[in-house]
């Protein structure tokens, strides 16, 4: 795997935290030049670990010792500082803002690769999107992110669904289990929407995001059943 060194000022110390999380960030600019100049700035105050172009190239900004600035204020299963717990990557793509396409496969199959690699150094617990973390704020890397194919991978989970999930999906209290799964209910406005933008893209395609139907119930439940960890 080559990687360019684009170094960061943009970072401080981890202290005590064990690195447990990857987030998956896009970069929401309008081009590659522009994203690797912002997060590589001192003026700007943020950063990534890595950068994953449209071509595959990686870049890496900031130490995985070391704790790089991706994930603002944000949240999960009871950690209020993501920053200091996760590996940032930002993947290279308009986003919403400015004309959100899909990610091409050699790209995917550059962070595929980075991320098994991060793997393989670090007990990697969730894979998330920024959007899980921040669901009120961020959007990113959103629903035509591919998360089901780095399932198969062996990168984050995707819920095998079955008839009896979708049976018992339709009894459950749907805001209670997505607090459970690790959304910060109380203060989440948009969690419904993160969930489905990570496993329900579907519902962007028929323009039902934001409705809780029967097939978000049912990821739900499964993902609750199979994968929650106490």
């Amino acid at each position: 795997m080559n990687i360019i060194q684009k170094p960061s000022p943009n970072y401080d110390e981890r202290k005590d935290s064990e690195i447990s999380a990857i987030i998956l960030h896009y970069t929401g600019m309008q081009t590659a030049k522009e994203a690797l100049e912002r997060l590589t700035s001192e003026e700007s105050k943020v950063s990534s670990h890595y950068t994953v172009d449209e071509d595959g190239t990686i870049y890496a900004h900031v130490d995985e010792k070391d704790r790089a600035w991706h994930a603002g204020v944000s949240y999960w299963r009871g950690v209020c500082d993501m920053n200091a717990v996760s590996i940032g990557i930002e993947i290279v793509n308009p986003g919403h803002e400015f004309g959100y396409r899909d990610f091409p496969q050699v790209q995917i199959d550059a962070v595929k690769e980075l991320c098994l690699d991060i793997q393989k150094r670090h007990d990697i617990e969730y894979v998330l999107a920024h959007s899980d973390i921040a669901p009120d704020r961020k959007e990113d890397p959103g629903e035509l992110f591919p998360w089901k194919e780095l399932s198969d991978s062996g990168i984050g989970i995707w819920p095998n669904i079955s008839d009896e999930d979708m049976v018992k999906g339709l009894g459950i209290d749907v805001y209670k289990a997505l607090s459970d799964w690790g959304y910060e209910a109380m203060k989440a406005k948009n969690m419904l929407i993160a969930f489905q933008r990570h496993f329900v893209p579907e519902v962007f395609e028929n323009g039902s995001a934001g409705q809780v139907c029967h097939l978000t119930r049912g990821r739900l439940y499964a993902l609750l059943s199979q994968h929650l960890i106490s």
